[in-house]
């Protein structure tokens, strides 16, 4: 399950930043368990018969309970946002936008409550949502513009791989998703193993540019 690995990641938090300021009665486990309960309750069958959920939440707080979560913030958002994908991986559910956490404060709840509100937000030109996971875990998130990639220092993704070409491979919106072109590389691009030059992606597509794998994700 999603919340496992998710778990399994706060756990190191808490072993951290947690141990030394997290005092409020709100688990952190307790975020997860609600987005997903979220997820499933507003979920609604398109007229192509994909089941689409919410894909931007908005988890509120007591004042004095997010005070307690100030310092893990960014962290808590971004792990969210990885609970919200992995569930709808587990659960074959699509989004129509890009996955968005807010955390707020609420003077109208009281210590100890967490609200998790949800609700199906659209992409950027009504494109589905797609992302570039790096090495580094940092995530490119795709739109209408083209994401360039190649040791180039004016690519949108600059990779310090000498088996890169400077201008190696692009990610290009398409009508129903996106796709990757390889730029004449002198060491090619592969997707899943095979040599492309140009391939429709796919959730969990890993693509190869020289010696650096970069995943692609369809959320």
């Amino acid at each position: 399950m999603a919340t496992q690995g998710f778990e399994a990641r706060l756990e190191r938090l808490v072993e951290g930043t947690f141990s030394r300021v997290f005092r409020s009665p709100v688990q952190p486990r307790e975020f997860g368990t609600k987005l997903q309960r979220a997820m499933d309750a507003h979920r609604t069958v398109s007229v192509t018969g994909r089941t689409l959920v919410p894909n931007s939440f908005r988890c509120a707080l007591a004042p004095s309970d997010l005070e307690q979560f100030h310092d893990v913030l960014a962290s808590l958002r971004r792990e969210l946002c990885d609970v919200a994908r992995e569930h709808a991986r587990e659960e074959g559910y699509s989004f129509v936008g890009p996955v968005e956490v807010d955390i707020v404060a609420d003077p109208d709840l009281r210590t100890g409550q967490l609200e998790v509100s949800a609700r199906l937000v659209e992409g950027e030109g009504g494109l589905p949502p797609g992302g570039l996971l790096l090495p580094t875990g940092d995530r490119v998130p795709l739109g209408e513009y083209v994401v360039t990639m190649g040791r180039s220092p004016e690519s949108t993704v600059v990779l310090a791989d000498p088996n890169v070409s400077r201008h190696h491979a692009e990610v290009r919106p398409a009508v129903d998703g996106f796709v990757v072109v390889d730029l004449g590389s002198t060491n090619g691009t592969r997707v899943n193993g095979v040599q492309v030059g140009e391939h429709h992606l796919r959730d969990g597509d890993e693509v190869r540019v020289g010696n650096t794998v970069i995943r692609f994700e369809a959320s």
